[in-house]
C-alpha cells in the first residue's frame, strides 16, 4: 500500500480522470476501490441521485459517481483526504461537496445511494490508530471497528429504496455485516467477490492472523466482498 504525493497510475476503469493526486497518508485506490466502482456502475444511471461517499480518500469513487451524473457528498475524517479530493474534483471539473467529519455529522439528511470503502483490516491493536497512514486500513482486532459504526449509522441516512454499497475483506466477516444490515431493516446480499494476493499489510502480520485462526497456514489470497443493501 504505497503512499506518495505523485499521481496514481491510470485509473480510467473507474474514474473520470486519468490520474488522481493525493497527499502522503491518503489511501491509494486499489483492488477494493475498483471492485466497489464496478458495483456502482452496475446500479445503472445515477443522474439526479444524491450519493454519499463515506471515507472518500483521494475521491476516486466520489468523482466516478459525479461523472455518472449524481449529486455527490464526500466525507472523510482526514484533512489530507479532504484536500486531496477537493483538488481532484476541481481538476476534473466535477461538482463534489467534500466535508471533513464523521457520519454522525450528517444526521437528518437522506441519500439515494451510500458507498463506502472503510478501514477493515484486522490488526493486533484493540483500537485503530487515530493518525498516520494506517488509519486508512487498520480497524481493530476483528476488523469491524468502522464497519459496525457504519452499520449503525448508514441505514438512517438512506431514503426510500436507497442502496448501500460497502466493500471489505472477508477476514472481517461478511456474514456479520449481512446480519447487521438485515437487523437494521435492509435487504442485504453479497453482490460481488474477488480473490487477490495478500498485500504488504497482510503479509506484515501473517503470523498474528494465523495465530488467531483468521487465515490458514498455506493461504496466500484475500477475498474481497461487496455488500449491497437496499432500504425496503
Amino acid at each position: 500500500m504505497a503512499r506518495s504525493t505523485t499521481p496514481d497510475a491510470p485509473l480510467a476503469r473507474f474514474a473520470p480522470t486519468d490520474r488522481l493526486w493525493r497527499l502522503p497518508g491518503v489511501y491509494a485506490p486499489q483492488h477494493d476501490t475498483r471492485l466497489l466502482a464496478a458495483a456502482l456502475r452496475h446500479e445503472g444511471s445515477l443522474s439526479g441521485l444524491d450519493v454519499l461517499d463515506i471515507g472518500t480518500g483521494s475521491g476516486a469513487l466520489a468523482l466516478y459517481a459525479a461523472h455518472l451524473g449524481a449529486r455527490v457528498t464526500a466525507l472523510d475524517v482526514s484533512r489530507r483526504a479532504v484536500w486531496s479530493t477537493r483538488f481532484n474534483a476541481w481538476r476534473a471539473g466535477l461538482p463534489v461537496d467534500v466535508h471533513r467529519g464523521r457520519i454522525e455529522d450528517l444526521a437528518g439528511r437522506r441519500f439515494d445511494l451510500i458507498l463506502s470503502n472503510p478501514p477493515y483490516v484486522p490488526a493486533p491493536h484493540r483500537r485503530p490508530p487515530t493518525r498516520g497512514a494506517a488509519r486508512a486500513w487498520d480497524a481493530g482486532v476483528d476488523g469491524r471497528h468502522v464497519l459496525d459504526q457504519l452499520g449503525r449509522a448508514a441505514p438512517a441516512l438512506l431514503g426510500p429504496h436507497g442502496v448501500f454499497l460497502l466493500v471489505h475483506s472477508a477476514l472481517s466477516g461478511a456474514d456479520a455485516t449481512l446480519d447487521m444490515l438485515e437487523a437494521a431493516g435492509l435487504r442485504a446480499k453479497v453482490a460481488d467477490r474477488e480473490l487477490i494476493p495478500y498485500g504488504p499489510v497482510l503479509r506484515s502480520r501473517l503470523g498474528w492472523l494465523r495465530a488467531r485462526g483468521l487465515v490458514g497456514p498455506d493461504e496466500t489470497m484475500e477475498e474481497l466482498v461487496v455488500i449491497r443493501a437496499e432500504h425496503i
